[in-house]
Parts: structure tokens; sequence; C-alpha cells
């Protein structure tokens, strides 16, 4: 598809490539049978730049293999509030989290050379992609977590919270940087002049191309599209170089070049935006290399990549509680035992696992893609004469009467992404709760919650044996049952507060009514069953 594209760019008048990105925020998760890594609310909580920067370089390759040179990653957001629908996509509510994690950067588009100009973009060939750093500024911040919504905070705020990451991002040399649908003190990110040319262009010098968000300048007007003329000029004279337009391109095209010739947009602007366009397009090789590199096919969903997002996994799991009493730890779970139930719609479900940005954009509960599920890896795991009963909804009456030994509770929430991820609430989906109840108080159980963001939780807290926050973990489940049995130990600390109740929201380490359940940097850890046996 994208080679047909580029034959079409290729035959005009001047033949320039075209530059086709592609959302690739947790591996090249667009696509069947490509490896899908845990999401960055997960990827927060290893606190380890190197293992992220292997998953940028790993997911390079994996779009590189399906013909795409861009993707539109890292979101560098720091979301404040967990009700944000897109909370999962940034790695913490701490800046410093999020600014090391811009290490995914040069995995993506490869290290910068020592003598390489500053605040320059790179991208280091066909087996690399051109990144972007999104969305800027304080998309993570808007007031109750409320999608493309409105951040009320300071200069200095905005500077000491929301900014940090980029500074680090433009110097490991990011291609690109996509604006927020969100508005700052109530003005729309994308008509922000002061901020995209004066702060990021002139301040900064970022000197890679500004591109909108899907619709975004349609948004600047509420409603959408309200003026659209106004919306086109609002945006270029903002400092917007590309634009996603992306269906009504010809009256784009058209007001655009009519506010030119008007000289209500200057000349110079539109040399600003293809200038920057071009640079990148020439930095990353795309005039010598246009098409797609078909020797890189194997790259998708491979074994090693696979590995890669399971020690991910391993090492974003948090272990929030390990027995009822501390001198009775519930894990590491033994594999040889007589009969144990795994339960719970996350249980055996890729969809759930994965979250949204997979498949579909909004993602979708099934086995939509290939990969592990937690039944899976448990199977894997135990020994083979341990028998392993799986129930989505198990009642009472069957987990009294079948006398299991323990028992792996998976629940969590549904895929979702951006607005239709916004919460009042913040519950697991149903029956989450009652399945929990039905198995915690008839059996010793571990309870695993697959989720974007903390969740209520406190009220079933007595019940449960073991907790674990496993965030959205993605197609390696076997990464779940390696701790879970003690192949490896539990390491992850919170990067996000796990609050007590919906109503303490928003708040974050560091606020001065910090009550949480589980405060930011808490995790107990395990030692693997090897390390005990020697001991």
């Amino acid at each position: 598809m994208v080679n047909e594209f580029q034959k079409g760019a290729l035959s005009t008048r001047l033949g320039i490539p075209m530059i086709y990105g592609i959302d690739a925020v947790h591996g090249q998760s667009n696509v069947y049978n490509a490896t899908i890594f845990p999401h960055n609310v997960g990827l927060g909580v290893t606190r380890d730049p190197e293992l992220v920067k292997k998953i940028g370089a790993a997911t390079a390759l994996e779009v590189r293999a399906t013909g795409i040179p861009y993707a539109f990653a890292p979101c560098i957001a720091v979301c404040r509030d967990p009700r944000w629908g897109r909370c999962y996509e940034s790695y913490s509510e701490d800046h410093k989290i999020v600014q090391s994690m811009t290490e995914i950067i040069p995995g993506l588009q490869g290290d910068v050379p020592a003598d390489y100009p500053r605040n320059f973009p790179f991208v280091s060939g066909r087996t690399k992609v051109a990144g972007c750093a999104k969305h800027f500024v304080g998309d993570g911040g808007t007031t109750d977590g409320i999608n493309e919504n409105n951040t009320v905070i300071d200069w200095n705020g905005l500077l000491r919270i929301h900014m940090p990451a980029y500074l680090d991002s433009i110097r490991k040399g990011v291609a690109t940087v996509m604006v927020s649908y969100s508005s700052w003190n109530g003005e729309k990110m994308h008509a922000n002049h002061e901020l995209l040319t004066g702060y990021l262009k002139k301040k900064l010098k970022f000197q890679g191309f500004v591109i909108s968000d899907m619709w975004g300048i349609d948004r600047i007007t509420t409603p959408s599209r309200a003026n659209y003329t106004y919306s086109v000029q609002a945006g270029i004279l903002a400092g917007i170089d590309m634009v996603m337009v992306p269906e009504t391109y010809v009256e784009f095209i058209d007001d655009l070049t009519s506010l030119v010739n008007k000289n209500v947009i200057p000349m110079s602007r539109i040399d600003d935006a293809v200038r920057r366009i071009l640079r990148v397009k020439f930095i990353m090789g795309l005039f010598e290399n246009p098409m797609a590199d078909l020797s890189l096919v194997n790259q998708l969903g491979s074994q090693e990549h696979r590995e890669l997002a399971r020690e991910a996994v391993r090492k974003s799991l948090v272990l929030l509680k390990n027995g009822k009493n501390s001198d009775e730890p519930l894990l590491p779970l033994p594999k040889t035992t007589r009969k144990i139930l795994v339960a719970g719609s996350h249980a055996n479900d890729i969809g759930n696992q994965c979250g949204g940005w997979t498949i579909e954009w909004n993602g979708r509960s099934g086995n939509i893609t290939v990969g592990t599920t937690i039944l899976d890896a448990v199977k894997n795991t135990v020994d083979p004469l341990t028998e392993v009963v799986y129930k989505v909804n198990p009642d009472a009456e069957f987990v009294k009467s079948e006398n299991f030994d323990f028992a792996i509770v998976a629940i969590g929430e549904l895929p979702y992404v951006e607005t239709r991820g916004d919460s009042k609430t913040l519950t697991v989906a149903e029956p989450g709760y009652s399945t929990l109840t039905n198995v915690c108080e008839s059996v010793k159980c571990v309870v695993v919650i697959i989720s974007g963001r903390p969740v209520v939780i406190e009220p079933y807290l007595k019940k449960i044996d073991a907790l674990v926050a496993a965030w959205l973990p993605g197609t390696e489940g076997q990464g779940i049952a390696d701790v879970l049995f003690g192949n490896y130990g539990f390491s992850g600390k919170l990067a996000r507060t796990w609050f007590r109740r919906v109503d303490q929201l928003p708040m974050s380490v560091g606020d001065p009514h910090y009550d949480p359940l589980f405060p930011f940097g808490f995790g107990l850890e395990t030692t693997p069953m090897e390390l005990n046996a020697a001991q």
C-alpha cells in the first residue's frame, strides 16, 4: 500500500517522496502478528531507559518491515490524573521518569553521532524511523483528566512538569513534534504561536517539523470546523508545518492557497514549513530510498522481539500485596501442585491484554493477534501433572466444591483510546469484582489487574491474598507467569500513585494532601525460586 502511494508521489512534477507515518505506540501494533510491547504506563515502572531504547529499535524494525518510515511515538505526556483516557500512553506522573524514557528516541531513530549539529533531527538509515514527540504541550495536565481539554497551570508549572521531556527529545535529535488537541490556559495549542514558534522553534531551536494531530486544526473552533478558513490561518500562522487533514484536503489546499495569495499567510511561513519537511526527508534518506525494503519482512513479530517484550512485561509488573500476613507470602507460586483455578475476563484474551491502539484504533477484546495469554502462560509454566482449570466467571459454590490449591484471577479494563477512555469511576469491567469476590472468598488467590491506570481496589483488598498490577502488557503474557511462578523476581515500582478513592483525584506524589492506597515508588519484591532453593 505504502509503495503504491510512493509511486504516485514520485510520478509528480518534482518527484518528491511522501512520508507515511503510523501510530506505532507499543510496537507496530496496527499489524497482525507484530510484537506488541507493554504500553508506556508499564514501561515507566521499569525505570530502565536501556530496555526502552531496545524496544524503540525493535519497533523501528517492525515498522520498517511494513514499509513505513515514520512512527508517531513517543508520547511524552506527563499524566497527572488517571481519569484521562490516554493515561496509559504516559510513562509516569513524574516528569523525571518521562525524561529518562525519551531514550526510546535513539532506539527508534539511531544514536546521534558525537560531531552532529546540536538539536538537529537525526534518523540513521533504512532500519530506523523518524520519531515524533507528542503531544506538545500539557496534554497530560487537563482539568479532571478530560481528554483534549484545558490545562490550567502557570508558565513555571508548564516548564517544570510538562516541558522537560521535550528538551531531552530535541537534544536526542527527534525528527518531529506533534501538537496537542488540548489548550493551555484557554488557548488551543494548535493556534498557539507563542509556544509553537516563539518557544519550540525559536527558543529551543527545534529544526525538525511540527505536525498537527488528526483534525487538529478543525478543532481550533468549537464546534469543530465552524470556520475552516480561520482554522487553516490560525494553525499555519501558529507554526504548524504539516497538517493531518485527512479527508478534506482539496478544501484545505484551496483555503491555504487563497490565504497565501491574499498575503494573509506570508510566503516565508510556507518556506519555513517546506524547508523543515524536506530537511527531515533528506536526513532520513527518503530521496535515496523512497520504497519499502522487502528484506526486512522477517522482522515482524520475530522471536527476538517477543523475548524483549517478555522481559519488558516481567520488569513492568508491580507486586502490591503478597500474603494476608507479611510472614506468609503467597508468591512465588509453586509449579507443582494438584489443581489450580485460572479465572477472570482477562485471563485468556490477547485483546484485553494489549489495550487500545492494537490492530484497530480502539483495540478490541478477543484473540485478535498472535500472542500468549495469561492462561497459556500458566499452562506453559506449571508441571505437566498440575491440573489447570479455566473458568471466566465461576460462582462461589463451584470454587468451594473443586478444592483448588490456589487461584489466579485476571480482571481489568476493556480496551479504549482517547476520549472513549475518560472515566469518572475508574472501575474494572464487569463482572470483575464479583469474580474476585467469588474466588478469593473461597480459595487463596492472586489477583492480576490488567489496566491502563490504577483502578478502584481498596474495598476488595482484604479478600485478596496477593495483588499484581500488570498494566497493559501486550502480546507476551508469558512474562507474567515467569514472575508469578518465581523464574524471576518482582522488581517493578509504581510510576503512578495508586489512589484509594476517585474523589481524591487529582493526587500526585509531592502534593500536600497525599493519602494514597499505594504511594508512588511502592512495589514489593520477591527472589527467584532458584535463589530460594540455593539458600
